[in-house]
C-alpha cells in the first residue's frame, strides 16, 4: 500500500514540476533556471512543512508518503539542477552556474528550516 501512495504523489508532482518549470521559465529573459528553481525550493517549503508535522503529530505518516516522498520528490529534483548549472557552466555563463547552485542550496536549505517551523508553530 506505501509504494502506491509514492506513486499517486509523484503522478501529481512530475507534471506539476513540468508546468510549474515551463510557466516560471516563460516570464523570464534569462538564461538562469527560474523554473527548475522555483519549483526546487517550493518541493523543499512543502517536505519541511509535511516533515515538521509529522514530528510534531499534526501529520500521519501516509501523508507523508504521498506528499513527502511522492509529490516532492518528483516535483523537485537534484538532477534538473546539476544539469542546468553544468549546462550554464559549458555556455560559458559561470556566474549564473554558480549563482544556480549556491542560490539553490541556500533557498532549498532555508525554504525546508521555515516549513518545519511553520509545522511546529501549527501543530505544536
Amino acid at each position: 500500500m506505501n509504494w502506491l501512495l509514492v506513486i499517486v504523489g509523484a503522478a501529481v508532482g512530475a507534471p506539476l514540476r513540468y508546468l510549474t518549470d515551463r510557466t516560471v521559465q516563460s516570464r523570464h529573459d534569462t538564461v538562469f533556471p527560474w523554473g527548475t528553481f522555483t519549483a526546487n525550493v517550493a518541493g523543499c517549503l512543502t517536505l519541511g512543512l509535511i516533515t515538521g508535522g509529522v514530528v510534531a503529530g499534526g501529520v500521519d505518516s501516509h501523508v507523508q508518503l504521498l506528499l513527502g516522498t511522492g509529490l516532492c520528490g518528483a516535483l523537485s529534483t537534484y538532477s534538473t539542477l546539476s544539469y542546468e548549472t553544468l549546462r550554464l557552466t559549458e555556455e560559458g555563463a559561470r556566474f549564473f552556474a554558480a549563482a544556480n547552485a549556491a542560490a539553490s542550496i541556500v533557498a532549498g536549505l532555508g525554504a525546508a528550516f521555515t516549513g518545519a517551523a511553520l509545522a511546529q508553530s501549527i501543530w505544536a
